[in-house]
């Protein structure tokens, strides 16, 4: 957390284009080591990520997600594992906005430079009722940037006592223990580590249900008051895109260099100009599609009740469509770049790993959100029909 004589950046923008600037040169450490530098984790504060959806009667930005989306990419064309935390911590302050003031003023009455890891999916844990709360133990996985939270948020699996519906409690990185558990194909530098608690005490005032999010916070400024669905793939897509396009650029770097059996340039093959056009058509397609998710939820949809709205369910869709034309796109492009770009370290390598690991999570599973879609794209249609 940076206090207040730390510098920040005057605008996302020229934030992410200085952490992208410091993430360059620790690209390869970051894969050895499994997590970001401390210098790292500090950079993406500094940049504003961190407070970009913070309210701002804490001093936080309130932003609108189109820029967001379009920073995290930035960032991603350098170091995917950087954008990819930056991206999770904003968002994780979005969601900490749930909570009741008395919590919002526990996290950012100091600073709104808060990093906030989460883990969304709830795991084998237990919640015993203490005073207004609960004393909570248990593990969650795959939190990334967990190392370097100041707080965290998690999942709690089922209705423990005096809490009928299923919640998340803000608890303070130094109340949980983190595991060195994270070792993945790709985006290695991401630290998406295990988190444990045993049996540390969280007061009632640290939790919002999971309906919250369903429906927003009237009233609140649009980046609070949009339903969850609407945004909750966005964080996971705009590195994607931001990755894919730098695969590309280091594809032409390598065509560029290298020479035919014939002598002539490698680009210059019909071959080669197809997949370049391909490519470079599926990962343009891709941030159209993302740019037009987060627009939708810059102006879209207002909260409300009952079910998922269709404007929810494009987005649930196009996002996994991005993301499944920039893996589809990268993947093309590792195949045709040849054996070279194969060995460990290789940047295109290095690319192919991260698009992979990124479009395969839940949140941008195409069958999922196909059928997320059809179910809202009919019942809208039946909408229409019947009046």
């Amino acid at each position: 957390m940076l206090t207040d004589d730390r510098p920040r950046t005057r605008s996302l923008s020229e934030g992410a284009a200085r952490l992208a600037h410091c993430a360059r040169s620790s690209v390869r450490l970051l894969d050895q080591q499994h997590r970001l530098t401390p210098e790292l984790a500090e950079a993406i504060a500094e940049a504003g990520f961190a407070r970009y959806f913070v309210p701002r009667r804490w001093g936080g930005t309130t932003g609108r997600f189109g820029p967001l989306a379009a920073a995290v990419a930035e960032v991603a064309e350098v170091c995917p594992a950087t954008a990819w935390c930056a991206s999770l911590y904003a968002a994780h302050g979005r969601l900490a906005a749930y909570l009741p003031h008395r919590a919002q003023q526990e996290l950012w009455g100091g600073s709104p430079d808060v990093r906030i890891a989460a883990a969304v999916s709830p795991p084998e844990a237990e919640a015993v009722p203490y005073g207004s709360g609960w004393r909570i133990s248990g593990r969650w996985t795959l939190v990334s940037g967990a190392d370097f939270a100041d707080w965290m948020l998690l999942a709690l699996p089922g209705a423990p006592a005096r809490s009928p519906e299923q919640r998340f409690v803000a608890v303070p990185g130094g109340d949980c223990r983190v595991l060195d558990t994270w070792r993945s194909l790709g985006l290695r530098g991401t630290g998406s580590n295990t988190v444990e608690l045993d049996a540390v005490p969280v007061p009632g005032h640290r939790s919002f249900t999971v309906a919250d999010l369903g429906i927003g916070r009237p009233g609140a400024a649009r980046c609070h008051s949009v339903p969850h669905q609407l945004v909750s793939s966005l964080q996971f897509a705009a590195p994607i895109t931001g990755a894919a396009r730098g695969a590309l650029r280091d594809w032409q770097a390598v065509l560029g260099a290298k020479r035919g059996a014939d002598g002539r340039p490698a680009a210059a093959a019909p071959s080669a100009q197809r997949t370049l056009a391909q490519a470079s058509a599926a990962v343009h397609a891709a941030q159209l599609l993302v740019g037009h998710a987060a627009d939708r939820a810059d102006r879209g949809v207002r909260p409300g009740q009952g079910a998922l709205p269709l404007e929810a369910a494009e987005n649930i869709r196009d996002l996994a469509m991005a993301a499944d034309l920039c893996a589809r796109a990268v993947d093309q492009l590792f195949r045709s770049a040849g054996a070279r770009c194969q060995t460990e370290g290789h940047p295109l390598q290095r690319r192919w790993r991260d698009v992979t690991a990124a479009s395969g999570h839940a949140a941008l599973d195409l069958d999922t959100a196909a059928a997320v879609y059809a179910v809202a794209a009919a019942r809208g249609q039946a909408a229409e029909e019947a009046r």
